[in-house]
């Protein structure tokens, strides 16, 4: 028996993400995607898709690798959120940085020319181990292996001015989660027809 998944990796990484809103079921006030990638074809780097009421509730890019950026928009990226598929949107250059530890919070800190935004995830959860197959779902051609980790609190601010909303408890695979989480030891694979 064979334990190598037979699919083609694509990606591999982290991708952790925060989702506020100001009352539970309400949209999004803030969305914010984290990559960093270690392996992808277009190289490795750091890139954030956000769209919040602090950027005008407009998508901003930040990265210090503008071809992964946009390589993530017109594959994964665009697939988990298909505004993103617009890869006409401007990419700002940025550096990335990142302090905690994963047992109490985490913090990835993007500086751009006259920007900074700290992204702060708290109350850490207990992970899970998520695995699903490209295809599996038809609207999801590519499968994923990562740790999800939930986190109860979550912050996300912008030249020091801090996102309204909050992270909201849901249930993911029978076992608690919330629409915040850390997500470490991330692999992207297609199908390799």
């Amino acid at each position: 028996m064979s334990v190598a998944d037979p699919n083609l990796v694509i990606l591999t990484g982290e991708n952790p993400f925060i989702r506020l809103s100001e009352k539970d079921g309400d949209p999004f006030t803030t969305n914010a995607s984290f990559w960093r990638i270690i392996f992808s074809p277009a190289g490795p780097g750091h890139v954030l898709y956000l769209n919040s009421e602090l950027t005008g509730g407009k998508w901003r890019i930040y990265s210090d690798n503008i071809a992964m950026a946009k390589w993530l928009q017109s594959t994964v990226q665009g697939m988990l959120n298909a505004e993103l598929k617009d890869t006409s949107i401007p990419v700002t250059d940025a550096e990335f940085s990142q302090s905690g530890d994963a047992r109490d919070f985490w913090t990835e800190t993007v500086v751009a020319r006259d920007e900074e935004i700290a992204l702060t995830w708290f109350d850490i959860g207990d992970p899970l181990l998520i695995h699903t197959d490209p295809k599996s779902d038809p609207s999801r051609p590519y499968g994923v292996c990562t740790v999800l980790i939930p986190t109860a609190g979550a912050r996300l601010t912008h030249n020091g001015v801090q996102a309204v909303g909050t992270p909201w408890p849901r249930v993911r695979e029978n076992r608690p989660f919330s629409t915040c989480a850390l997500a470490f030891s991330e692999s992207w694979t297609a199908a390799r027809d």
